[in-house]
This record gives C-alpha cells, sequence and structure tokens, in this order.
C-alpha cells in the first residue's frame, strides 16, 4: 500500500506588531485600512508603562477594530487585563511568566510565549499548552540571534512539533527567510511602523515577503521529495 504524503503546511500569516502605545487614538483610525490591506491573523499590542486601568482602556479601544477585521487582538505581557479589556489573549516572555499567566488564560484566551532562549524551553512551553512559541525576538539588551540561527530553530520546531511557531522579523528580507523556515506566522513591528512609505504600503510587501518565502518552501520540498 502507498505511504500516503503529509498535507501541505498552511501558508503562514502575518502577526502585527503595533509601536508603543500610550495615546490609542490614531492607531484606531488607522487600523481598519491596514488590516484589510494584508492578510494579518493577529495584532500584538505593545503598551506604554500606565497603571491597570489605562492598560484596560487602551487595550479595550483597539479590540474592536481588530477583531472587526477577522483578527485576533493579543497583549504584550499585561496577561492580567486581557478578560476585562476585550482582548483575545497575551503574549508573555519566558516559562516563568507563562505559567504565572495559564490560569487566567487558558483555555478560552491565546498565550503565546516568547524569551524561550533554549530549545528545551521551547518544549517545556509547547507540552505545558502554549498556542504558539515565538523565535527571533530582541532580549532586553536588545540583541536577538542572527536570521540564520532564527531560521535553524523555526525549522527544527516545525519539522518535529504541532503547536504554531512564530517568527520575529525585523526586515522584509527576514520575514520571506522564517516563512521559508518554517515559521507558521511572521511577526512584524518596528520596520512597517518607520518606514517612509507608510505603514499600509510595507504590511502589503511583508505579505508578499511572506508568501514568496513559503512558495520557496513548497518548491524545496517537491525537489527534496523527489
Amino acid at each position: 500500500m502507498a505511504t500516503k504524503p503529509p498535507p501541505p503546511r498552511p501558508a503562514p500569516r502575518l502577526y502585527l506588531a503595533t509601536p508603543v502605545v500610550a495615546d490609542p487614538a490614531q492607531l484606531v483610525s488607522e487600523l481598519p485600512a491596514l488590516l484589510a490591506a494584508a492578510d494579518v491573523a493577529a495584532v500584538l499590542l505593545r503598551l506604554a508603562p500606565g497603571d491597570e486601568r489605562s492598560i484596560i482602556q487602551r487595550a479595550k479601544a483597539l479590540a474592536k477594530p481588530v477583531q472587526t477585521a477577522g483578527a485576533a487582538l493579543l497583549i504584550d505581557q499585561h496577561f492580567g487585563q486581557v478578560a476585562r479589556s476585550g482582548a483575545d489573549g497575551a503574549n508573555v516572555s519566558g516559562i516563568e511568566a507563562m505559567q504565572e499567566a495559564m490560569p487566567s488564560l487558558k483555555p478560552d484566551r491565546i498565550l503565546g510565549v516568547g524569551g524561550l532562549v533554549t530549545r528545551h524551553d521551547a518544549m517545556v512551553a509547547g507540552e505545558a499548552g502554549a498556542d504558539y512559541v515565538l523565535f527571533g525576538e530582541p532580549d532586553a539588551n536588545g540583541e536577538r540571534p542572527s536570521a540564520d540561527a532564527i531560521c535553524e530553530r523555526l525549522d527544527w520546531w516545525a519539522e518535529l512539533f504541532e503547536p504554531p511557531c512564530v517568527g520575529f522579523a525585523t526586515t522584509l528580507d527576514e520575514a520571506q527567510m522564517f516563512a521559508a523556515a518554517g515559521a507558521d506566522f511572521v511577526l512584524v513591528g518596528d520596520f512597517i511602523w518607520q518606514d517612509s512609505r507608510g505603514a499600509q504600503a510595507v504590511l502589503i510587501e511583508a505579505g508578499q515577503a511572506v508568501a514568496r518565502g513559503f512558495e520557496a518552501s513548497l518548491a524545496h520540498a517537491t525537489v527534496t521529495g523527489g
């Protein structure tokens, strides 16, 4: 009996990190057109420091336009404010933060985990029930692995494990590389917002880069598979 080939992996999607938000008004007005322009699965809300009430209010203001566009809103780090803000989940850094966040988020909300320095940390997060693992984001000192090292980690994870993996891209080239390496989602942020051409134009280009990377991975799989 012939062995049935594994189904092709779904096309990777964009995961958009916001600028650091103190006043959400401008972003609330920009997001509908931005999210309509590209295939964005989720938005990561990065918040300026504030008290609990201000964090909830800012997240609540952004939840509606994000969710109306069919994307999920995740709050970076502030998992304790997810439920009251109407957000869909949180992204936290490290195993300790994951363990702290899990009781308030699981099973109803999304819990993504970054800050995974070692392969063992990533496996612990996946086995504990993280909804995704994130590779390649800067540490507290602003340092991050090389793009090749991030690709290697994404390829390893995608080959062996079921939970989705996310690659943190700082350029269009990295977005393409990480999609080719096996990322289920490609997280894009600062370079989208800082480009003089405007966020929408660059986000569209990021989506195109991800699509090219995915196409390259399919072509490679076809060749290596005979």
